[in-house]
């Protein structure tokens, strides 16, 4: 019984999936059994089983549409509805879901808009989709508790050289080419976006209490993020710091930036 539900519903999905249509899909199962699709699906006067069938398979691709639209709800902005559309389908063709979860559907998309024919228009909606889908990834991602700012100053002075502070498990640190934040940013508050500006920058997403964040990161903070990231101390964090703060007092560039950090709950214990 259990190997003909499975087999069962492998059918059903190699249909409903089917890339031109439950019709065709059928044409492809040599192996059905007698009496075809009517033998696992009622058909009545109405509706025949491929009928039947074909509803159940426009509503997947709908519904995955519909998903993708509000995860990329910046990129369906400067694409349009109907350019749009017809990206999912190439892309849903080309890379079909693997994943049990939605939110995994859309993993591949910055990379499929990378490399299309619609990025001649919008060069820079390929990183804009990198930072939508980093947003998806950061708000599922692990969890963790974040660095408690009374429990970091009763850490003994001696100690702090060789502490190890972590950026949250579930933040990413984007390296674009292009400055999508403010468009993105634009679309979250409904009002009118501009064309990115090309210039490689690094943008920082992360979670805090279930709400996720980003902003673009200046080069000091940014290396220094990264080499937390990497497990430094904050010797080598303070070290990295000071090797960018130029005119700055790397001091007072550090204490900023831990307290900012700490703020957005961004520190977990290494």
């Amino acid at each position: 019984m259990q190997t003909q539900l499975k087999n069962l519903q492998s059918l059903l999905y190699r249909l409903i999936t089917a890339p031109s249509g439950v019709a065709e899909g059928l044409a492809a199962e040599l192996d059905l059994s007698a009496g075809g699709l009517d033998a696992i699906v009622l058909g009545d006067d109405r509706l025949s089983a491929e009928a039947r069938v074909d509803i159940y398979a426009n509503m997947y691709f709908y519904r995955i549409r519909d998903a993708l639209k509000e995860d990329f709800a910046a990129t369906l902005a400067v694409l349009g509805d109907d350019n749009f559309h017809n990206l999912l389908t190439g892309y849903l063709l080309e890379f079909p879901p693997t994943e049990p979860s939605i939110s995994e559907c859309g993993r591949y998309l910055p990379d499929y808009l990378r490399d299309h024919p619609l990025r001649e228009g919008a060069p820079f909606a390929a990183d804009l989709a990198k930072l939508e889908r980093a947003i998806v990834e950061v708000f599922v991602g692990l969890d963790s508790d974040s660095v408690d700012p009374e429990s970091l100053r009763a850490t003994p002075p001696e100690d702090w050289p060789a502490m190890k502070l972590r950026t949250h498990p579930a933040a990413q640190i984007l390296a674009l080419e292009w400055r999508v934040s403010e468009i993105l940013r634009a679309v979250e508050e409904d009002r009118p976006w501009k064309a990115a500006e090309q210039g490689a920058v690094k943008v920082l997403v992360w979670r805090r209490k279930a709400r996720v964040f980003y902003r673009d990161l200046k080069r000091a903070e940014a290396d220094a993020l990264e080499a937390a990231s990497r497990g430094a101390t904050f010797a080598e964090i303070c070290d990295v710091v000071a090797a960018n703060a130029h005119d700055d007092d790397p001091v007072a560039a550090m204490n900023r930036m831990l307290a900012r950090w700490l703020s957005d709950g961004l520190l977990v214990r290494g």
